[in-house]
């Protein structure tokens, strides 16, 4: 996995804020930083794509998604990206912006936490699509202007992602606004995210959350059709995946890493959730060269240390 810190610094329009806006008709970014992105990095940044003609496919956290017109794909920090190659039969507006930026508007965004598991694409309708390209070309303007306004940025921006946020909950009859049970479910997301590899117990998740476990259990249920034992299983190996892209370590010590006591268990772990065993996950993410890697050897001998795709 390529090293992408501080890409988005180097390349920003802005003299105070980190943030891009480009298109296919403007200025794109310099050859040897879009040569790094047509290989799987780990976002440090927020992303956007919005395609306003024809149909492009992105690889994200190991799976294709494809978007066409009129969508817009997001993705989030610390997800694996792959950018799709150059085709000259679209349009579109690609945004990139920092956690900075995000904490200067006035209000939290939910859709960015992704509360409903929805796959990471907004279908956006007519008048929307009309909107929001007029938003995406007056923060291309005004990012392009010699003294440009932080504040006019900022609020263009905060506009911006407010239609992304209406479109994206607008299939919902629920008012996410005051329900305090998807309020709890972002809540735990928020502690699975950011104590990934502490291995809490549900009950003590449930005390932070001043909630039982019954009613933990029913709105992670609700909203992710998963248990919560299952939901947090199913990040720690998405995290294992991602960490097999870049990560120069033994199985052993990633196991540790993301809070196993037992590399064994937790390879089996692997391997029930994901239909392969690490050594024939790896295989499959290893340049077309029909040789063995570093890798693989690493993974079949665990006391040696291992130097994954990159």
């Amino acid at each position: 996995m390529i090293d992408t810190k501080d890409i988005l610094e180097n390349v920003t329009q802005h003299d105070k804020l980190t943030i891009r806006v480009s298109s296919n008709n403007s200025v794109q970014l310099p050859k040897e930083v879009y040569q790094k992105l047509l290989k799987p990095h780990r976002k440090q940044h927020y992303f956007f794509v919005f395609l306003i003609k024809g149909q492009s496919t992105h690889s994200v956290d190991l799976l294709e998604t494809t978007i066409a017109a009129g969508q817009i794909l997001f993705i989030l920090p610390h997800q694996i990206h792959l950018l799709p190659a150059k085709k000259n039969d679209i349009e579109y507006f690609k945004l990139a912006f920092d956690n900075t930026c995000l904490s200067l508007l006035p209000k939290p965004l939910l859709f960015l936490i992704n509360p409903l598991n929805k796959q990471q694409v907004i279908t956006l309708d007519k008048d929307a699509i009309q909107r929001v390209k007029m938003i995406f070309e007056m923060l291309a303007q005004l990012l392009q202007t010699e003294n440009n306004n932080t504040q006019l940025i900022l609020a263009n921006l905060n506009t911006l992602l407010t239609e992304c946020n209406h479109s994206y909950f607008i299939n919902t009859k629920e008012d996410i606004s005051t329900n305090s049970n998807i309020s709890k479910f972002i809540e735990f997301k928020h502690i699975v995210e950011t104590e990934l590899t502490e291995q809490n117990s549900i009950q003590s998740i449930a005390v932070k959350l001043a909630v039982t476990s019954n009613y933990l259990y029913n709105i992670v249920k609700k909203y992710s059709g998963l248990s919560p034992k299952e939901f947090i299983t199913n990040r720690l190996i998405l995290e294992a995946q991602r960490k097999l892209y870049y990560a120069e370590t033994s199985v052993k010590e990633l196991a540790f890493e993301l809070g196993f006591s037992d590399p064994a268990y937790f390879s089996k772990l692997f391997k029930k959730k994901t239909g392969k065993s690490i050594t024939e996950f790896v295989e499959n993410i290893q340049d077309l060269s029909g040789h063995k890697s570093d890798l693989t050897n690493a993974i079949e001998n665990p006391m040696t240390t291992f130097v994954a795709h990159k």
